[in-house]
């Protein structure tokens, strides 16, 4: 088994990049999801309800996060935000401590967003602990939904799709890295892996939503994939795609890496 795919989503629920090598960190890879839109009363926005979020590209230089997106001039976002405001922000069950973007900065993502929000980065020391029931370490967690890392084998989305009239992107389930060479929903069932020099472990499946309805393209909600994976991938009342991770330590891992299964 090998990486064929590592994505990262520095603000969550816009688009995602792809890249050939990325650094593993306990909250999860270098830049992910370290910023989240939220309104003004700093409750989280995703594309759950605001769908054309989808519309959104993001790319990365040395310092900045550039958005874009077609009715505005690009945007730029320094990596490193200092002297800004602090504030508490609420992602899901789970109160964090961030920094406040510039006001031209909230001012661009409300437009596109619809209603007045703001653009929130999560410090080096704020607290956001995993489940303690899951957790190994103590591990904390970026803005992403509960977990660090989410990992899915591409053959996993090859039988769903065998399985349904039209083929659903990788990208719809976002995952972090997507691996070639084992069964389909083989995932499901590992302890710890080793991924180059990075060893994870893996915790349970992911638990999806009507996130993975929306087409990134159009930013359309549609059945697919829930509706067929609820006749077939049902874990009690919910429905699982994919595995949710913690790095063991940190290190760097890319594309083309050897997996191997420690089911100690």
């Amino acid at each position: 088994m090998k990486v064929t795919g590592l994505y990262i989503y520095p603000i969550k629920s816009l688009q995602g990049i792809s890249m050939q090598e990325a650094e593993v960190l306990e909250r999860g890879f270098k830049h992910d999801r370290r910023w989240m839109l939220v309104n003004e009363a700093n409750l989280l926005i995703t594309q759950r309800t605001h769908p054309h979020l989808s519309q959104i590209s993001i790319a990365l230089t040395d310092n900045n996060i550039v958005a874009s997106h077609k009715n505005l001039p690009d945007l730029e976002i320094p990596l490193k935000l200092e002297g800004e405001d602090h504030i508490r922000v609420t992602v899901w069950d789970d109160q964090v401590n961030a920094l406040e973007a510039s006001t031209a900065i909230n001012e661009w993502f409300s437009k596109i967003a619809g209603e007045s929000c703001k653009l929130a980065f999560m410090p080096e020391d704020a607290s956001r602990p995993v489940n303690p029931k899951r957790a190994i370490n103590g591990e904390n967690v970026s803005f992403a939904d509960g977990y660090p890392y989410l990992i899915i084998g591409q053959d996993s989305l090859d039988d769903l799709n065998s399985r349904m009239d039209v083929d659903i992107p990788m990208h719809r389930f976002r995952p972090n890295i997507v691996v070639e060479g084992s069964k389909a929903y083989e995932e499901d069932e590992w302890n710890d892996i080793q991924i180059g020099e990075v060893k994870f472990h893996v915790t349970h499946p992911c638990k999806r939503c009507v996130f993975t309805t929306i087409d990134q393209e159009t930013g359309k909600k549609g059945l697919e994939p829930m509706k067929t994976l609820a006749t077939y991938r049902r874990e009690g009342k919910e429905v699982i795609f994919g595995v949710n991770s913690l790095a063991l330590y940190e290190g760097r891992i890319k594309v083309g890496d050897e997996i191997d299964l420690i089911n100690e």
